[in-house]
């Protein structure tokens, strides 16, 4: 019996918004006719009244209600992740001189060299997830792993995607370390789109993505690893919106992301190892761009026998694309929810919104950009699209009547 993920859920739910239908009980039912893939590749498919219990309980209580009996959070880290540790470990072994400590000597270790701090990982907590990882045994037990070559049939079947450390650039009159956030295609070995960043965060992210998918298409699947970016709500909303299943490599297996490893260790070779221009963040974006396009992606892949251009162009017909207009950016958008109070208003960052639509005493759904969040504010109410709620302006409310009429 395979069990389903809340991943494998959220993208049956993001199926509902392109479904078919006129009103959210046929949507639901032309979802149901479809046949799903989950992370193992077993094919799938749900009773329309399956379907619809899950979009109540998501409805109601958010992504955590798609989650199984179990704690989602069980036996894992829910303030660090598993590779913030690994690199408070390497950071401090080297001081050893190759001895294998006992981990709490580590744990003190790491808390001196200020690589991790107690309110991060307790060190109960911290001893308990280095045995159960295996975070120090040798590499070698990694390298030996059993796997197999793969590559998906065609463009656009599966991204991968990682961050890089880069080079230093100045930004707001400082040297500050950048982070290249990437998409490689699997079957193709295109670089969907890259992009240097001064933070590694949430925000980040979605901008990244959201570059990607416009430029070139939504994947079937995209496999990332555990970090807490890549695991975080924001981008299990916008992968299950867009029909996009989420993978997560297992712990400790760099290696799974093969594609998208080789392609930062050419970004190195090629590209970081030139005399850039490192005055601002947009300099370097702006040579990276040029080199990716006019040189990694147009040039002979020796795997491929062509270029990744040229392999990508292929499956062209394949490619779902998304088209450039607001209801598309809003995708990409955060969501929660609020209650609508007796006067068609409700409270956002301290603000009082008018509802776009008479919807008083209801719960609806609102969407919104992290980085500027009172800007624009979508709401949607049972799946539907009510349009932008505006600040409250009580005094237009106020209307006067209209002199000719009285008498």
């Amino acid at each position: 019996m395979h069990h389903s993920t809340s991943y494998l859920k959220m993208r049956v739910l993001g199926a509902i918004d392109m479904a078919e239908g006129h009103c959210i009980q046929a949507r639901i039912k032309a979802v149901a006719a479809t046949t799903f893939t989950d992370e193992d590749g077993h094919t799938r498919q749900f009773t329309w009244r399956t379907i619809q219990t899950w979009y109540s309980h998501y409805k109601k209580h958010g992504v955590t209600a798609l989650q199984n009996a179990t704690r989602a959070d069980k036996g894992k880290i829910r303030k660090v992740s598993a590779e913030v540790l690994l690199e408070a470990i390497a950071a401090v072994l080297p001081k050893l001189h190759g001895q294998t400590p006992k981990r709490s000597m580590l744990y003190r270790l790491c808390i001196e060299q200020g690589v991790l701090t107690r309110s991060q990982v307790a060190p109960n907590t911290f001893s308990r997830l280095v045995k159960q990882f295996e975070m120090l045994k040798p590499d070698l037990d990694c390298k030996n792993k059993h796997r197999l070559a793969f590559a998906k049939a065609h463009a656009n079947d599966m991204w991968q995607a990682d961050t890089l450390y880069g080079p230093p650039v100045t930004h707001a009159g400082t040297k500050v370390q950048t982070r290249l956030i990437a998409f490689v295609d699997d079957a193709s070995r295109v670089c969907c789109h890259g992009q240097f960043f001064c933070a590694e965060n949430v925000d980040t992210l979605i901008e990244a993505i959201r570059a990607a998918f416009y430029k070139r298409g939504v994947p079937v699947s995209l496999y990332v690893d555990n970090g807490s970016i890549y695991s975080s709500k924001e981008i299990i909303q916008i992968c299950a919106r867009v029909g996009c299943l989420l993978h997560h490599t297992p712990v400790r297996d760099g290696a799974a992301k093969g594609k998208v490893e080789r392609f930062f260790r050419t970004t190195r070779d090629q590209f970081l190892s030139r005399t850039l221009d490192l005055s601002s963040l947009e300099a370097l974006n702006r040579q990276f761009i040029a080199w990716v396009e006019e040189h990694y992606n147009a040039q002979l892949h020796s795997v491929l026998g062509m270029s990744p251009l040229d392999r990508y162009a292929m499956d062209r017909s394949r490619v779902r694309f998304l088209p450039p207009n607001e209801a598309n950016d809003e995708q990409f958008y955060v969501e929660e929810e609020r209650h609508v109070r007796t006067d068609n208003t409700f409270s956002f960052k301290a603000i009082r919104f008018e509802a776009p639509r008479h919807l008083p005493d209801r719960t609806i759904q609102i969407r919104f950009e992290r980085r500027s969040p009172s800007t624009r504010v979508i709401v949607y109410y049972k799946g539907e699209r009510m349009g932008e709620a505006r600040p409250l302006n009580a005094v237009a409310n106020d209307r006067k009547p209209n002199p000719e009429v009285l008498p």
